[in-house]
This record gives structure tokens, C-alpha cells and sequence, in this order.
């Protein structure tokens, strides 16, 4: 039979899902298996190094105590004391008797030596022998000499030399007792059934033992060193890894003797791994296998299982006659779709028509075009029934900006806005909000059963929620406008007229202000009181002449502050904003440059008054008039600038013995005597004050040298009324006095 899409749809997941635990759950048990195997063969290895360590230790412990004993009996003094000749046959076998006695305590195949210092011979394995002088220096210059310990262990071809300098307590030493264990006696020790390599190491990471080099390869000197520094840090027994040169990874178990500081170690190969885990891992695949099979034979059926069902659902819908599709879900979606269509698309057009009338009947309302009658009619079709104590408000709300989008997006922005409040505002408290105009969204709030402060409150939270909401997911700013509460909906054209002369204030509030109508209505009745920033708008008219970008932005800002700021009326502000406006006018016409007077910013009075947004006001200004502004006088005044300031500095030159100050300079000229300072410093690099100042002083220096008038004379043609200040400013600049400059240059 012929599988459909949705068969395979069910039985792939369910196999690809059971066949990836498998393995997950398989991996998982594997890697745990492997970590306790090489935990327990670590754990076996360090068990046999530790008791190899404790043999080895008890054998050298024994021929220690052994000669240690001796040495503190008075026959070792005797005997030691003694120049055994081939005729003390006696003093000789005793010796041999007590080194074979220390034999049979000891280990096997360990060769034995008894030097007499005092006396020049030399017992060894049976033999005896005389010492030379020669020997006897080599001997205590290997042995005694420089040696901070009595006993000592030394590596030698042959295998390890145990020497004890006799006796042990005394810095005098008599004889030395020598215990040479052979490679063969190490071996037949150390050597484990199953020939696990050991090394033997001395406390300086020397190998004093290590096994025969075979197939396998072996850690070097240099490599066992990492054991040697593990041991000096660590604890008495460790695991460390090493790479060998051939990359093969294997872990060295080690156990440090306590008792000398040998080092015992031993290798973990990833081998003897492998091998604990073929039975596990034959285990594992085998177990992987056959669940896998199951998994395979439980999504076949699962899937089979659904899939008739559903098949069975399909011939209903189609009929026996016709073909099944391969897509059996999404077929029968479509059929069901079918069915339903025509019965939804009517519910859907009654749907779509209830919020349209109900937003028109809403618009009706704040335009007062509704009769009392109609009004009834409505609120029982559009479900609203209200009791006799209800009270409504209405609640205006504009964009203060339009965030990083454009201004022509505002439409969609109120859209957005609008649906925001309908999602905030429960539909109990509401009646559905609409947009008024292309500025403005409204929405008549609903109160039952509350004292009127409650209901202030209630929209104080609701119209902060709104202003919150926006902010966080359109990114704009709002401003809301409420009226006064009222009783008869009729009422609602006035209510919305308030909540419109609430929101014309929030050019003073600034962004995001909710305004209420009553908080306002006493300063909107007020009288008009004009205050106009005449200083602010000197600054920056000043600033846009001289093209001064910097200046201009100090300027401006503050000055449309101080607009705002003292229009607590929105008639004042009208006002103000107008005589600014013919302000910029009468300056362009001054300076020659055309921006206000083009084609496009004819209708500037109409966009600024109809603009109740104090941001996208002073975007329009700062964008569209007066950068234009200065970015033409820049051009101009930049080419003036210097002919300007040559023209101020000529006047200075010719006329610096009269009363001159920018002001009458200015006059003369017809600038204002800021705009001329400006000019003056950006040209000369210095204040206007300073430069006259500056040639005045030279001029009295001339005169001092080249005339015969007297310091006061000098003083007051130079316009300095007090000869004293003329005196003041003439040592400041010159560091003398006129009369000293006068008398140095008269010495020359």
C-alpha cells in the first residue's frame, strides 16, 4: 500500500528522535564504562606499585638495620681495629659469618662488602683484600667526604650500590658497608606476572632501575621528569600523563617511598583499556542494534497507527472515486476551509462593518451631529448600556515627535497609537478609540460608580501606561489631553474641545505631558501677556551673520526656550512665534540671502501655528530655515570677514588719539558693535580693545624716544584721562615705566 506524506512525517521523527537517544543513551554509557575501567585498572596498577615499593623497601630496610646493628656491637670495634692477616683465620670467618647472616635477612643475589678504614682491608663477597693508599683516598673521597648522610644509594653498571659509612652516628667513620644489588635481583623484585614496565627513580629523577626495551616504547629520563616534579608537589602516590615521541598518549602511576624518597613507577597504557572494554563494547553495539529495531518497528506502527485515521477522515471528505492525495493534512485543511469558507467570509463582512459603524457613530458624537434619539439607538446596537451615575471624559492624544521615522509615517504612527490604547484600556472603561483627525487619536473614557478624584486617578495611571507603552515599542513620545468629566454624552463636542485647548499646552510641559483641561482653563482665559526674548534673538542674529555655527547652536536653543517658557497662554506663543518669524524675514532681506522667501517655505506661519509639537517645531526652524542660513552667510561673510576687520584696524591706525569704541564704530558702519567684535577677533586673533591698546602703546613708546612731551601729555593725546592708568598699562605691557624707558633709550 502506498505510504502518504503524513505517514512519512510521523514515522521519521519518531525514528530519528528513538535512534539519536539510542545513541545518546549508548555514548553515555560507554564513556562512563570507559572512565570506571581506567579507574580501576589505575587503581590495580597503583596498588601493585605501592606493594612493590613496600617489598623493595623491606628488603633494603632489613640490610640497613642489619649493618646498622652490627656496627654498635664491641666485636664490629674489634674486629674493625684488627689488621687481618691469611693467619687470623678466626677474625675472617666471623666477618663472613655476620655478612652472610646480613645475606639471608636481605635480598638474593646482593654482593656484600666490609672495608676497614683503619686498618687498609677489604671483605667482599668471601674475599679478602689490602687497600692502597690510593684506594683508600678514592674511597672516602667518594664515599665520605662531601656526604651529608651516612647511608646512600648509587646508581652503577651493574645495578644499585647501597653504601653505609660506619659507624652511623659518628663523624668519625671506621668502615663502610657496601651492598651491591645486581640488575638480575632488581628484576626478579620489581617483575610482575604480566611484565608491567617499572621504573625506579631517586628523589633527583634519576632512573636507577628501568625495564628492557622491546617492542613497546618507553618513556625517556626526560619525560619521566614531569613524574619527578608531580612527586616533589604532590602527594605520595599520582597520576601523570605523558605523550611519547611517537604521539601514543599513556598515564604514569607512580608511588613515592617515604622512607628514601625513591620514586616507583609504573605505565597505563591505552591498550590495556581497550582490551578491558572489548566485551563492553560488543555489549553496547549489540544492545544498540536491537533496540534500534524496535524503535523502527514502534514508528512504523505509531505512524500506520495515525495515518488510517486520517485516511479514513479523506474518503469521507472525497469519496471513494477520487484519487488520494499525497498530502493528506493539508488536503483536508483545504476541504474544511471550503466548507467553512462562505459561512466565515459572512460572519467576517458583519464583523468587519460593527467596528466601522461603531468609529463613525463615535466621530458623530465629538462632531455634535447625533440627536438624543439616535444616540440611544446606537449605544443599544453597539452593546454599551450605562447607569444613571456614569461619567465620561474625553481623551485626546498627539504625537510629540516621530522617533526615527519620517513625517509623512504619521498616519500609520496614529494607527499604531490607536490600536496600542484599544489593547491597554479594558473594554469596560471605554468606548472604542478612533482617530480623529490626521494629528489627533480620541477616545471617550467610561466611569462608573467612583468619586471624580478616583476617576482623575484612573486616568492618571491609564494615560501613563499609554505614554509608557509607546515609548517602549513604537518609540515615540505622545502627549495626552483630558476634559473635564461629564454626564450627558451628548456633551462630547465640547469635551473634545477642551482635551484639544488642554493638549495646545504641552508647548510649554514639554514631551510626553499629560494635561488636564481643568488644571489649564484659568491660564487659557487669561490675559494675553507678551514676552519676547529681544536678547536671545540679538545672539543669534548676530551668530547667523557671521556664519558662526557653533554660536548659533548656544543661541538658538535657549532662545526657543524662553519662548515656550513665558507662553503660558497658546496665544502668546502664536504671537511670539509669528514676530520671530517676520524677525527671519527682515534679516535675510538685511543680509541677502534667500531662504524663508522661496516657493517652499510660503506657507511657514500656516505649518508652524498648525504644529502644536514643540519638537518638530524646532526641527523645522533649526533644519529647514536657519542652517540654510548660515550655511549661505558662511559662504559670503567669509569672503567680507577681512575687508571688515582691515576696515576696523585702519580706523584705529588714523584715529587712535580720539574717543573710539566699537560702538561708535559700529554706528559708522552699521553693524552692532557684537557682530563687529566677532569679526575683529576672528580675524586678528585678538579683542578689538586689545589691538587699540596694543598700537596706542606703541605710538607712546615713539613719543617717549623721538619727543620732547612729557608722560601726562603723552597720556591724555592717547585718550588716557589719569596719567596713572596710562603709567599702569604702559609697565604691564613694557615691564618699566614710561620715564624709565624714556631715560634707557635716551643712554643709548
Amino acid at each position: 500500500m502506498k505510504k502518504g506524506r503524513m505517514f512519512y512525517k510521523i514515522f521519521i521523527p519518531i525514528l530519528v528522535l528513538g535512534i539519536g537517544l539510542v545513541i545518546s543513551f549508548g555514548s553515555y554509557i560507554y564513556m562512563t564504562t570507559n572512565h570506571s575501567v581506567i579507574e580501576r585498572v589505575a587503581d590495580g596498577k597503583q596498588r601493585l606499585i605501592n606493594q612493590i615499593r613496600s617489598t623493595l623497601e623491606q628488603k633494603i630496610k632489613t640490610i640497613e638495620y642489619a649493618f646498622n646493628t652490627y656496627s654498635t656491637t664491641s666485636s664490629f670495634s674489634e674486629v674493625i681495629k684488627n689488621p687481618i692477616t691469611e693467619s687470623d683465620f678466626q677474625a675472617y670467618r666471623d666477618i663472613n659469618t655476620q655478612l652472610n647472616y646480613i645475606a639471608s635477612l636481605g635480598m638474593d643475589g646482593v654482593e656484600y662488602s666490609l672495608i676497614s678504614l683503619e686498618q687498609d682491608w677489604q671483605i667482599s663477597n668471601g674475599r679478602l683484600s689490602y687497600l692502597t693508599a690510593g684506594d683508600r683516598a678514592a674511597l672516602f673521597a667518594e664515599y665520605i667526604d662531601d656526604q651529608k648522610q651516612s647511608l646512600f644509594w648509587i646508581k652503577t653498571d651493574n645495578g644499585i650500590r647501597f653504601v653505609n659509612t660506619l659507624p652511623v652516628f659518628s663523624q668519625n667513620k671506621q668502615a663502610i658497608a657496601l651492598s651491591d644489588i645486581s640488575l638480575l635481583s632488581l628484576r626478579r623484585t620489581l617483575q610482575t606476572e604480566d611484565n608491567t614496565p617499572v621504573f625506579l627513580l631517586n628523589r633527583q629523577g634519576d632512573i636507577l632501575y628501568g625495564p628492557d626495551a622491546g617492542e613497546a616504547e618507553l618513556p625517556t629520563a626526560a619525560q619521566l621528569s614531569r613524574v619527578t616534579e608531580a612527586a616533589g608537589s604532590g602527594g605520595l602516590t599520582g597520576i601523570v600523563p605523558l605523550e611519547l615521541s611517537d604521539r601514543q598518549k599513556v598515564k604514569a602511576i607512580y608511588a613515592k617511598s617515604s622512607y628514601n624518597n625513591w620514586i616507583y613507577v609504573t605505565l597505563l597504557e591505552q591498550k590495556e583499556v581497550s582490551d578491558a572494554l572489548t566485551a563492553t563494547r560488543f555489549g553496547l553495539i549489540m544492545m544498540i542494534v536491537i533496540i534500534t529495531l524496535l524503535i523502527v518497528v514502534v514508528a512504523y506502527g505509531t505512524a500506520l497507527h495515525f495515518t488510517r485515521r486520517i485516511q479514513k477522515i479523506q474518503r469521507k471528505l472525497s469519496g471513494d472515486a477520487q484519487p488520494a492525495p499525497k498530502d493528506e493534512i493539508d488536503w483536508i485543511i483545504r476541504s474544511i476551509d471550503t466548507i467553512l469558507s462562505e459561512k466565515e467570509n459572512l460572519e467576517g463582512l458583519l464583523e468587519l462593518e460593527m467596528p466601522q459603524l461603531e468609529t463613525q457613530c463615535i466621530l458623530n458624537l465629538f462632531r455634535g451631529s447625533m440627536s438624543a434619539g439616535e444616540l440611544e439607538h446606537n449605544m443599544a446596537r453597539f452593546g454599551y448600556s450605562f447607569a444613571e451615575d456614569t461619567r465620561f471624559a474625553a481623551m485626546l492624544i498627539q504625537l510629540d515627535n516621530y522617533g526615527e521615522r519620517q513625517a509623512n509615517d504619521k498616519n500609520l504612527l496614529l494607527v499604531a497609537v490607536n490600536k496600542l490604547v484599544e489593547e491597554l484600556l479594558p473594554g469596560s472603561r471605554r468606548m472604542i478609540p478612533i482617530l480623529l483627525n490626521d494629528k489627533t487619536q480620541a477616545t471617550i473614557l467610561i466611569f462608573e460608580g467612583a468619586s471624580e478624584q478616583e476617576n482623575r486617578k484612573q486616568v492618571l495611571e491609564d494615560a501613563k501606561r499609554i505614554i509608557r507603552a509607546v515609548r517602549e515599542l513604537l518609540k515615540l513620545s505622545v502627549s495626552v489631553g483630558i476634559s473635564r468629566f461629564y454626564t450627558d454624552l451628548t456633551g462630547s463636542r465640547e469635551a473634545c474641545e477642551m482635551s484639544k485647548q488642554a493638549l495646545h499646552t504641552r508647548l510649554n510641559l514639554g514631551k510626553e505631558s499629560i494635561i488636564f483641561y481643568e488644571d489649564i482653563s484659568n491660564v487659557i482665559s487669561g490675559p494675553v501677556l507678551l514676552h519676547y526674548p529681544s536678547e536671545l534673538e540679538s545672539r543669534l542674529f548676530d551668530a547667523i551673520r557671521l556664519g558662526d555655527e557653533e554660536q548659533v547652536s548656544r543661541s538658538l536653543y535657549p532662545l526657543l526656550g524662553e519662548m515656550m517658557k513665558h507662553s503660558k497662554n497658546p496665544l502668546n506663543f502664536e504671537v511670539t512665534l509669528i514676530r520671530f518669524v517676520n524677525n527671519l524675514i527682515q534679516l535675510e532681506q538685511l543680509i541677502g540671502v534667500e531662504v524663508l522667501l522661496t516657493q517652499d517655505h510660503s506657507a511657514l506661519y500656516h505649518r508652524l501655528l498648525d504644529i502644536r509639537n514643540p519638537e518638530e517645531i524646532e526641527r523645522i526652524l533649526v533644519k529647514e530655515v536657519i542652517q540654510p542660513m548660515v550655511t549661505s552667510m558662511k559662504e559670503k561673510t567669509t569672503r567680507q570677514f577681512r575687508g571688515l576687520a582691515d576696515q576696523i584696524a585702519g580706523i584705529v591706525r588714523t584715529e587712535y588719539d580720539q574717543d573710539l569704541s566699537l560702538e561708535l564704530i559700529g554706528e559708522r558702519l552699521h553693524y552692532s558693535p557684537n557682530y563687529l567684535s566677532s569679526i575683529f577677533k576672528k580675524e586678528f586673533g585678538m579683542t578689538f580693545s586689545e589691538y587699540l591698546m596694543g598700537y596706542r602703546l606703541e605710538t607712546a613708546k615713539k613719543w617717549l624716544v623721538e619727543s620732547d612731551m612729557t608722560i601726562k601729555e603723552i597720556g591724555e593725546r592717547l585718550q588716557y584721562h589719569n596719567p596713572q592708568n596710562f603709567i599702569r598699562s604702559f609697565r604691564k605691557k613694557e615691564h618699566v615705566t614710561p620715564g624709565a624707558y624714556r631715560s634707557m633709550k635716551q643712554e643709548k
